[in-house]
């Protein structure tokens, strides 16, 4: 697990990232293409459009939120899929998962990284 991090795609590009994975639904505001640099788009790891329009980023909302992405994460089978890929790509290297929230403890990517954990 040491060779997963997390990072906001805000943040600049950094040789040392290695495997570079968006995980947000949604393109980030203002990102070009070229400077995100990414290796992968995994868009459909985030949680559904239900699920993030019900959060919202608000704090008070996030332990229902993340209980219910974690079960998302748990039985969609394509989640389950890209939670498998980045788990193997970790096992090969460095892997940075990228997301745009400005929150950096209350977003589903932190969620993610727990889901993630359990299963090494």
């Amino acid at each position: 697990m040491c060779n997963i991090f997390l990072k906001r795609v805000y943040e600049p590009y950094d040789e040392m990232d290695g495997c570079r994975i968006l995980v947000d639904r949604l393109w980030p505001r203002g990102i070009s293409k070229d400077a995100a640099k990414l290796n992968y788009w995994f868009k459909e790891v985030a949680p559904s459009n239900v699920l993030r329009k019900s959060f919202c980023h608000v704090p008070e909302l996030f332990e229902e939120f993340r209980s219910r992405y974690l079960e998302e994460l748990r039985s969609d089978e394509k989640k389950r899929d890209l939670v498998e890929q980045i788990l193997q790509l970790g096992a090969e290297g460095r892997v940075t998962l990228l997301y745009g929230a400005k929150e950096p403890i209350y977003n589903h990517a932190r969620v993610l990284v727990e889901e993630l954990k359990r299963q090494i």
